[in-house]
């Protein structure tokens, strides 16, 4: 999985959703789109490259990405298969 393109893909999500007045309203939209249209492994994968930046450059995640993955960490993780 290429998590360099999972994060500009997230950080093309967040771009749209940053336009919302309601702060909070677009966090929320931007967690509910990721866990609507990316498949487990693409969840795991972008929320593994939050956890060790020491292997993935996430530098590049907008901090409106970087929040919404912190704050809905738990609905975004896949569950155990």
């Amino acid at each position: 999985m290429d998590e360099q393109n999972l994060i500009t893909m997230a950080n093309q999500i967040g771009d749209f959703f940053t336009s919302l007045p309601d702060h909070e309203e677009a966090i929320g939209d931007i967690a509910s789109h990721i866990r609507r249209f990316w498949e487990p492994r693409m969840r795991r994968a972008i929320l593994e490259a939050l956890d060790d930046g020491s292997t993935v450059d996430t530098s590049r995640m907008s901090d409106i990405v970087r929040e919404t993955l912190i704050k809905h960490r738990e609905e975004l993780m896949p569950a155990a298969s």
